[in-house]
């Protein structure tokens, strides 16, 4: 890591970050302020920015955040199962007093310093057990971080656990023979989605102020779609991925989920930026995602396609996203009945995806086999048969795809559609069998509108966009032109505060 990076994210930010959320933690503040500070129950649900605000100004110490948090996750985690492997209270709450001291010696301090945080359990985290959801890494313990956890580590936060996921990340419904299903707290019979499910759910639930996650076919977006939180699956290449053993392949990426637009573009802030043990990353700065996020954004020209142009999309679904076309409407934008063109995008990301679930799963397959779900065998032994032509014929594809995407925002700004094609299914199922009366294939059809955007390698945000009748989230999937993060995060914010679905709290544990 270059020490102009480091020096960036142990607090060299100043007052030009978000409105000071990294301010100098040596500057002098009062310990208390003259407005009340919120009660406990609030914090739990606070921004990010607001809660690094309050702890730079020293309003609030890092361990009466995690006192706040730890009962909060006490309260509602027996009933979400969002978070897991999580440390002894003792522990945490001495982590949060070391961040205290040091903020007090006027040491130099991370952009998301004090921040209770748990990595998604497909992260390598020393001093965390990484199951990935299979009981054949049960007893797994990494000597080392991964780059993302490393990043975050350094960004000042304190790790207090894992959060959920399903065996090996695949499928968007979290539920593994490890730790059992994360259920959705807006209705805990329902599923929280996946792969970041358990991420989604505890930003849902005030358990955790922000999360990390990763996204091959919709990991953050659907669970921020499910949740009623915001998921960003950033442009290939702004994050980089190490280890990682085909880092040119480009359809998985990592992100960050949160409560807020704002606080998705911090913790990007943290993630994103070069670096040198990934080949496939691209330059870019990290300080393009600080400042605020508000822009006129009359004139933008919004290709609209719920379903993208033909996909099966329950009624419930269309209609929450049909009363939202008058929301960017009234923004003064020019929205248009319009649908990229994503032919071969299908064959693309399956014959890709099961090539590479073959290449690792496969040889597990011989001495684990009984340990792994059905699913995961079907997608790796499907790997197995992919051809050298089919291969070649995938990529050949997949770069005629993305020229017929680069011409097609040459007329169109964003594009907006469905994250998911259904509303949060029944958390006992295993994945949803039928969608708006047609049968689904394999275990990832239903999310046909999330992984076919990923072939594109643009930015993609979920953003609340309402309720159904039975009061389940659905949001709206805002896709940006490539390399173009920024824009497309002002853009969500601008669709994100004229709404104001993503405010809506779930009762549970209140």
């Amino acid at each position: 890591m270059s020490l102009d990076r480091r020096g960036f994210l142990q607090g060299a930010l100043g007052a030009a970050s978000l409105g000071a959320v990294a301010a100098d933690a040596a500057a002098p503040a009062p310990r208390r302020g003259a407005a009340p500070l919120p009660t406990p129950g609030e914090l739990c649900f606070a921004d990010a920015a607001e809660l690094l605000r309050l702890l730079a100004a020293r309003k609030l110490s890092a361990r009466e955040l995690m006192a706040a948090q730890l009962a909060r996750i006490a309260r509602v985690n027996p009933q979400v199962n969002a978070i897991v492997a999580k440390l002894p209270d003792e522990e945490c709450l001495a982590l949060a007093s070391a961040a205290d001291a040091r903020r007090a010696r006027g040491e130099p301090l991370g952009l998301l310093a004090g921040l209770p945080w748990a990595f998604k359990d497909l992260e390598d985290a020393v001093g965390f057990p990484c199951t990935s959801g299979s009981p054949i890494y049960r007893d797994e313990r990494p000597t080392t971080d991964t780059l993302l956890v490393e990043r975050l580590r350094l960004a000042g936060v304190i790790p207090i656990g894992k959060t959920n996921v399903p065996e090996f990340g695949m499928g968007s419904h979290t539920y593994n023979k490890v730790y059992g299903t994360t259920r959705n707290p807006f209705d805990l019979g329902k599923s929280a989605g996946g792969s970041s499910g358990g991420a989604g759910a505890s930003l849902a639930s005030g358990m955790l102020p922000l999360a990390d996650g990763s996204d091959l076919g919709g990991s953050l977006r659907n669970p921020g779609n499910f949740n009623n939180v915001v998921g960003f699956r950033p442009s290939v290449g702004l994050v980089p991925l190490a280890p990682e053993p085909m880092p040119f392949i480009g359809f998985t990426v990592k992100g960050p989920l949160g409560r807020s637009v704002t606080d998705v573009a911090l913790a990007m802030a943290a993630m994103s930026g070069p670096d040198e043990r990934d080949p496939g990353c691209l330059p870019s700065s990290p300080r393009s995602f600080l400042g605020p996020l508000a822009r006129e954004v009359r004139g933008t020209r919004v290709a609209w396609c719920p379903d993208l142009g033909g996909l099966p999309l329950e009624p419930e679904v269309r209609r929450v996203l049909d009363a939202q076309r008058a929301t960017l409407e009234g923004l003064g934008c020019q929205v248009e009945e319009a649908a990229p063109d994503l032919a071969d995008a299908d064959r693309i990301f399956l014959t890709l995806r099961r090539w590479q679930t073959w290449t690792w799963l496969g040889p597990l397959l011989k001495e684990h086999r009984a340990d792994v779900k059905a699913e995961a065998i079907d997608e790796a032994e499907a790997g197995g048969r992919v051809t050298a032509a089919e291969l070649a014929a995938a990529f050949a594809a997949h770069a005629a795809l993305l020229e017929r995407m680069r011409r097609f925002h040459q007329r169109y700004d964003v594009i907006a559609c469905a994250v998911n094609q259904l509303a949060p299914f029944d958390a006992a199922l295993d994945w949803p069998k039928s969608v708006a009366g047609s049968t689904m294939s394999h275990y990832i059809e239903w999310m046909r509108s999330a992984y076919l955007i990923t072939t594109t390698w643009q930015p993609a945000i979920s953003v609340p966009a309402g309720f159904t009748p039975a009061g389940l989230p659905v949001g709206l999937q805002l896709v940006g032109r490539r390399l173009q993060d920024r824009q497309l995060l002002e853009f969500a914010y601008a669709f994100e505060q004229a709404t104001q679905v993503g405010r809506r709290r779930p009762p549970l544990g209140a």
